[in-house]
């Protein structure tokens, strides 16, 4: 029996890749490549939501109304009587959307005095009051 020792001098091995195979699939799988790609379809089904053009909704004005310790009261720093006040609520009570009121009342303004303001307020139709008070620090 003849078998092969790994000292032969005369080995034809050859420790180098022979890459022309390699050469030969890649180029075979390019063909297929570029066949197949125009056949694909690249479009995409997607539901998008339909856009709507509505207009914004208009914020209503704040009404911005003081009482001094003296009973006084003003309207967007404007002062006012008893007359003006209930033509003014009327007034702004009408508008759509209805604005805020605001009230602010020094600290020794007597409570009688915002509470006449308050129910004018309310008979003349404002559903939205809203009460401002300052820091202690001021």
């Amino acid at each position: 029996m003849a078998m092969g020792s790994l000292s032969d001098a005369d080995d034809d091995f050859n420790p180098e890749i022979n890459t022309t195979p390699l050469v030969d699939v890649m180029l075979v799988l390019l063909i297929i490549f570029i066949m197949t790609i125009p056949v694909m379809n690249h479009s995409v089904k997607i539901d998008l939501p339909r856009a709507t053009n509505q207009p914004d909704q208009t914020k209503p004005e704040n009404i911005n109304l003081a009482i001094d310790a003296s009973g006084q009261v003003f309207w967007n720093a404007v002062a006012i009587d008893a007359g003006q006040l209930s033509e003014r609520v009327a007034a702004a009570a009408l508008k759509n959307p209805q604005p805020e009121l605001h009230l602010r009342a020094e600290r020794t303004t007597q409570y009688e005095k915002v509470a006449q303001v308050m129910a004018v307020a309310q008979s003349g139709g404002l559903s939205k009051i809203g009460f401002i008070t300052e820091p202690q620090g001021k």
